[in-house]
């Protein structure tokens, strides 16, 4: 039986490219939408943004995008999340609209949480995104920073991590489930999936500390798990290698996070 917490793609794209979708309301949460697109050459995606703020990531593949006051032509860096470079990024605020047409074939991810604030659309190039290895030994992870706290925008948290095979991240486990801020932000949490080779999969359990919640799933390539509450971890099989592609948002836009207690000595080591 397959978790509700995890949202598969559909084997054939919707006619508007979809592949997958969660919106606040299909999740039971406020704040988090994503969608995951796959387009041919020469197909387009539009959509209005209305009262939500989007950040499109070309995941993989080559397009134009234009908005309502911008466009940015032929952009896109790699052909696939595992040629391991930061990706092309367009943030695009409330109340505009966006046009993105596929120049090869594209995978699109369109992250979304509630707009507010003036902020302009703008391009987040490759040399915009913070790179960094995080943790070490069979904790260390390649992250990479695409809309972080630090750049514009009023509710958007976008990050991509890079699990090699037989090491773990979001590790040791972390929770972000608390509006008690300076210490814990409330934030709910999407995870995209792609596992290399294809056929493979990642572990990611999620539990809180009275275990009302307490789920240990095996994710497949393409898939996306919702993480409304708790800790988080994740683990790549031996063979196989995982991405993922993590949108948050909450109330106040900043990423403070808890770790549980039980695993935190390893931080100390």
């Amino acid at each position: 039986m397959t978790s509700k917490l995890i949202v598969p793609a559909a084997q054939q794209p919707a006619a508007d490219g979809s592949v997958l979708v969660i919106t606040p309301e299909s999740a039971g949460w406020q704040y988090v939408g994503f969608q995951a697109v796959r387009l041919s050459a020469g197909q387009v995606f539009r959509a209005e943004t209305g009262d939500r703020e989007v950040c499109l990531v070309l995941l993989g593949g080559m397009a134009s995008v234009r908005t309502a006051q911008a466009e940015w032509p032929e952009i896109g860096a790699r052909m696939s999340v595992f040629d391991k470079i930061p990706p092309y990024s367009v943030y695009v605020p409330g109340g505009d609209h966006y046009e993105v047409t596929a120049l090869t074939e594209l995978e699109l991810a369109v992250c979304s949480a509630p707009a507010g604030g003036d902020y302009p659309a703008r391009l987040i190039g490759p040399e915009q995104v913070g790179v960094e290895v995080r943790g070490s030994g069979s904790m260390e992870r390649l992250v990479q920073n695409i809309l972080p706290e630090g750049e514009p925008a009023h509710s958007l948290l976008v990050v991509e991590v890079f699990t090699p095979e037989g090491n773990w991240s979001s590790y040791p486990p972390h929770k972000h489930d608390r509006d008690a801020l300076p210490d814990e932000s409330l934030l709910e949490e999407t995870y995209y999936f792609h596992v290399q080779p294809e056929q493979g999969f990642a572990i990611q359990r999620v539990y809180t500390d009275d275990r009302s919640l307490d789920e240990t799933l095996a994710v497949k390539d393409g898939q996306a798990v919702l993480v409304p509450e708790g800790y988080h971890p994740v683990a790549a099989p031996a063979g196989y290698e995982v991405y993922y592609l993590n949108v948050m948002a909450g109330p106040t836009r900043t990423w403070k996070f808890h770790n549980d207690p039980d695993h935190e000595w390893m931080l100390r080591k």
